[in-house]
C-alpha cells in the first residue's frame, strides 16, 4: 500500500502585514505543476481526524457522566461537535479525488504533489492561529496573486481546504484534550485505592495499564495539577499525600506550583485555538465567496471592463457562465485562464465600432458566432455551427415521413389497394408529426444540457434603453377577462 502524505504546517501567529508578505514570498517561492498528487488527497487524512474528534466527543460525555472535570477547550469541542460533523460531511461529499487531482499542485520541495490551494490554505490558518474573516481572507489571497495567479477554481473553493485544515487543527486540540482526561481518570483511580481505600470490587475507576500510559509525557502538568486540586479537597486527609508529590517535584527540579502555572498556560492556549477553529468554521459559512471571489478573481476584473458595458450588469448566473466557459477552455487548449480572458477582451474592443454591436460584447466570442476567432486564436480547430432550425425540421420531416410511409406500405401489403394507402399517408401524416414532436422534444430534453440565456440584473427599475414588450397568448372569454389583461 502506497503511504499517503499529511500536510501539517505548525505556523506562528503573525500580524496582517507580516503574513501578506510572507504569502507573496511563498508565491514566488512556488513551482508548479499541472495536477496534484493521489497520495496528498486529504480526505482519507480528514475521516482519520473526525474519527478522533468523535473518540475525544464520545470520552467527554463519559467523562461528564462520571463526574470528572472536563477540559475548558473540551466545552469547546460539546458544544459545536454538530457542526464538526456537518462541515465534514460536506467536504467528503464536495471533494472527490478526480476533483482534487485536477488542482494545480506545487512541483518541488516540502509540499511536493499537494494541490497549492491546499498549501496556501494551510499556510494561512497556520500564520493567523486559525482566525479567518472575510476580511483578511480577501486580503491575503490578493497578496498571494501579486505574484502567482490562482485559478478560478481555486479562488472558488478555497472554503472546502479551509475547513479540512482547521479540522486537523482541531484534532490536535482533541488530542491534548484527550491525554489530560487520561491523567484526570488516572487521578481518579489512584485516589479511589490510596487515600479512600476503596474495596477493589466495589472500585469506579478501573486502573487500566495500557491507558494510564497515554500522553505520560505530554501531560506530566496536567497530572500534578489535578493531583494537587484534588488532594486539597480532602482536607487534611490529603496534606500528607500533598507533601510526598512536593517532595518527589523537588528532586526532579521543579515544584507544585510551577507545574501547575504550565498546565494553566497551556489550557488556556488550547482553549484559544480550539475556539478560534471554530469561531472561524462559522464565520466561513457566512461568508460571502461570490463576492470574494469577483474581488479577487483575475479573470472577473478582466470580463468588468467589456466595451460594451453589459457584463457588469449581468445576473451572477451568467457571470459564472461565462466564467466556466473560459475555464473549460483553459483545460481543452492547457493555456492560462487569464491569457485566454485578455484575447476576448482584445476582440471585443477590435471590433468596438463595427456595424454590428453585439460584436463589441465579449459574450460574443464565448458563446456566439465569434466563438470560431477566439478559437483560431488559441490554436483550436474552430467549432462548426449546425444551422439548428434546419437540422430539426429536417429530422422532423424525415422521421414522419418515413413512419406514415411505413404504416401506408403495411395496409398496402394487406388491402392491395393504392388509393387507401396513399390516402392514409395523407390523413396520417400530420397526427404522426405531433407524435414525432413530441418524441424528439422529449429525447431532447433527456439528452441534452439545457443552454443558459444570458441575461441582465436589474434588482429597481428597468432602464428605457432595455425596456421592451412581452406578448403572452390568452383566451378572451369576457369583456371582464380583457379589460384586466389590457390593465
Amino acid at each position: 500500500m502506497k503511504l499517503r502524505k499529511i500536510l501539517k504546517i505548525k505556523g506562528a501567529l503573525l500580524e496582517q502585514k507580516q503574513l501578506e508578505n510572507y504569502l507573496e514570498k511563498i508565491a514566488s517561492e512556488h513551482v508548479l505543476q499541472k495536477k496534484s498528487s493521489r497520495d496528498t488527497y486529504p480526505i482519507y487524512r480528514l475521516e482519520e481526524n473526525f474519527e478522533y474528534i468523535t473518540k475525544v466527543y464520545e470520552r467527554l460525555n463519559q467523562d461528564l457522566k462520571e463526574k470528572i472535570t472536563i477540559h475548558p477547550a473540551g466545552e469547546w469541542l460539546l458544544d459545536n461537535y454538530y457542526m464538526i460533523e456537518e462541515v465534514y460531511r460536506m467536504i467528503r461529499k464536495e471533494l472527490s479525488l478526480k476533483k482534487y487531482l485536477h488542482y494545480t499542485g506545487i512541483k518541488k520541495g516540502l509540499y511536493r504533489g499537494f494541490a497549492r490551494i491546499y498549501v496556501v490554505a494551510a499556510e494561512i490558518v497556520g500564520y493567523s492561529e486559525g482566525k479567518i474573516s472575510s476580511e483578511n481572507l480577501t486580503r491575503l489571497l490578493q497578496a498571494y496573486q501579486t505574484k502567482k495567479t490562482l485559478t478560478m477554481e481555486e479562488i472558488w473553493n478555497v472554503s472546502l481546504f479551509l475547513n479540512i485544515v482547521l479540522i486537523e487543527k482541531i484534532r490536535a486540540v482533541c488530542e491534548q484534550i484527550y491525554y489530560s482526561q487520561i491523567q484526570k481518570y488516572k487521578v481518579e483511580s489512584i485516589l479511589e485505592r490510596l487515600v479512600e481505600q476503596v474495596d477493589i470490587h466495589h472500585q469506579k475507576f478501573k486502573k487500566d495499564i495500557d491507558a494510564m500510559k497515554i500522553g505520560e509525557d505530554t501531560t506530566k502538568e496536567t497530572f500534578v495539577e489535578y493531583l494537587s486540586y484534588r488532594l486539597r479537597r480532602y482536607g487534611k486527609k490529603g496534606s500528607p499525600y500533598i507533601a510526598i508529590l512536593e517532595e518527589q517535584l523537588e528532586k526532579a527540579g521543579t515544584n507544585i506550583t510551577e507545574m501547575i502555572r504550565k498546565e494553566h498556560f497551556n489550557v488556556a492556549l488550547q482553549k484559544v485555538m480550539i475556539g478560534n477553529c471554530i469561531k472561524s468554521i462559522k464565520e466561513i459559512q457566512r461568508i460571502n465567496f461570490t463576492e470574494i471571489f469577483e474581488e479577487i478573481n483575475g479573470v472577473e476584473n478582466i470580463l468588468k471592463k467589456d466595451p460594451a458595458g453589459v457584463y457588469e450588469i449581468m445576473d451572477h448566473k451568467t457571470k459564472d457562465h461565462y466564467r466556466n466557459i473560459i475555464k473549460q477552455l483553459s483545460k481543452k487548449t492547457n493555456i492560462a485562464e487569464l491569457y485566454i480572458t485578455k484575447q476576448v477582451l482584445l476582440l471585443a474592443q477590435k471590433n468596438k465600432n463595427d456595424n454590428y454591436p453585439q460584436k463589441s460584447h465579449i459574450g460574443y466570442y464565448l458563446l456566439e458566432e465569434g466563438r470560431q476567432e477566439l478559437e483560431i486564436i488559441l490554436g483550436m480547430k474552430p467549432s462548426k455551427k449546425r444551422n439548428k432550425k434546419n437540422s430539426y425540421i429536417a429530422s422532423t420531416i424525415a422521421f414522419t415521413s418515413s413512419f406514415t410511409f411505413l404504416i401506408s406500405y403495411l395496409f398496402l401489403l394487406q388491402k392491395q389497394s393504392l388509393f387507401l394507402s396513399i390516402l392514409i399517408f395523407i390523413l396520417l401524416y400530420l397526427p404522426v408529426s405531433e407524435i414525432v414532436i413530441k418524441l424528439q422534444q422529449y429525447l431532447s430534453n433527456k439528452l441534452k444540457k439545457p443552454t443558459l440565456i444570458p441575461k441582465l440584473y436589474f434588482p429597481n427599475d428597468i432602464p428605457k434603453q432595455y425596456a421592451t414588450m412581452v406578448v403572452i397568448p390568452t383566451i378572451l372569454n369576457s369583456a371582464e377577462k380583457t379589460k384586466k389583461m389590457i390593465k
